[in-house]
């Protein structure tokens, strides 16, 4: 049993700090993820031979997941670039009102894969990111 092996685990937290994201370039990433999602520069620090540690965040209150950006180096890097899921949704992106995220995303150009659709879990929609990576809109019920 893994309590038997872990004796502390219900003492001990845990969190998902950061998943990285490969991306083409750094600014053209934060340029589409700020415009597009909204969501905000948590860290943007220079860490030698062009690297950079930069974090982003969706808007509003609480402790959250970022993304590490992650500049592709080598070409087998280069070419996961908007296939991390293998096309399958990667993210999802929750969200409190669903319509107003929806109609702000679409203003700023995101695509959109699908048309909004009522399942059990809640209301969503597959968008996919500058890359092609596919994303889940989703407001859970």
């Amino acid at each position: 049993m893994l309590r038997d092996r872990f004796p502390q685990r219900d003492s001990m937290q845990h969190s998902l700090g950061a998943m990285a994201l490969l991306v083409r370039d750094y600014d053209e990433a934060i340029d589409w993820y700020t415009r597009c999602l909204a969501f905000e520069l948590v860290a943007d620090e220079p860490r030698g031979e062009g690297k950079r540690w930069v974090l982003l965040a969706p808007p509003g209150p609480g402790e959250k997941t970022c993304l590490l950006l992650a500049r592709a180096a080598t070409p087998e890097q280069q070419a996961g670039i908007g296939q991390q899921a293998g096309g399958r949704v990667f993210l999802f992106l929750q969200v409190d009102d669903f319509a107003a995220r929806y109609a702000a995303m679409r203003a700023s150009g995101v695509h959109f894969c699908e048309a909004p659709r009522e399942e059990a879990y809640g209301t969503v929609a597959v968008f996919e990111d500058l890359y092609g990576n596919r994303w889940d809109l989703l407001q859970r019920h």
